[in-house]
């Protein structure tokens, strides 16, 4: 039987959990040291799906309709100029 693909906003849940159960103090060492173990495991895997979307949202699609990164300079203009769309000219 496939395991269930357990959510981002669920994982985050059982990561606050783990934090608010360590930082009362009432958790005896045996357990708060598993529970350290499990909540590190669960801020690499949620930091990871974050990077993930933000890999994924900070894409263009060029006018032949291939991926390109979203970059911005310094001054946050886009350094895009071969992507579709307006290219930076902006006319709001």
């Amino acid at each position: 039987m496939p395991k269930k693909k357990v959510s981002f906003e669920d994982n985050l849940q059982k990561l606050e959990t783990i934090v608010n159960q360590l930082e009362s103090g009432d958790v005896p060492l045996d357990k708060a040291l598993d529970q350290f173990k499990d909540g590190v495991k669960l801020s690499n895997k949620l930091q990871s799906t974050l990077s993930n979307a933000e890999n994924t949202l900070t894409k263009m699609m060029t006018n032949d309709g291939k991926e390109v990164p979203y970059d911005r300079d310094k001054n946050g203009q886009d350094v895009n100029n071969s992507v579709g769309g307006n290219q930076g000219n902006d006319q709001r």
